[in-house]
């Protein structure tokens, strides 16, 4: 059993940055990779990002490349989404999520889930 609970939202302007971080419970957090998704309103939660179990290896979703970064840190059970160059169309609740194994972009791939974060840029 993990939990996950994500801090670091808020309100910030077109061309900023933020930090979020995923903070997880218990003591098998380093054997799970991590995702990102997001969900603005009236639409479906989509895939931002992923992070291997050891941080080696991470994948974005092609309008976040550049300008989104996911690193963890096992030894504070913790997941970070760092964004930078936010644009009024990253507006949206943010979720980190848990996963068994390997690369995946479903959301159904996903075991566990925080209760989100909400992110608006203004323009």
């Amino acid at each position: 059993q993990v939990q996950l609970v994500e801090s670091g939202g808020g309100l910030v302007q077109a061309g900023g940055s933020l930090k979020l971080s995923c903070a997880a419970s218990g003591r098998t957090f380093s054997s799970y990779a991590m995702g990102w998704f997001r969900q603005a309103p009236g639409k479906e939660r989509e895939f931002v990002g992923f992070i291997n179990q050891s941080g080696g290896n991470t994948y974005y979703e092609d309008s976040v490349k550049g300008r989104f970064t996911i690193s963890r840190d096992n030894a504070k059970n913790t997941v970070y989404l760092q964004m930078i160059s936010l644009k009024p169309e990253d507006t949206a609740v943010y979720y980190c999520a848990a996963k068994d194994g390997y690369y995946s972009t479903r959301i159904n791939a996903y075991k566990y889930w925080g209760q989100g974060t909400q992110v608006t840029v203004s323009s």
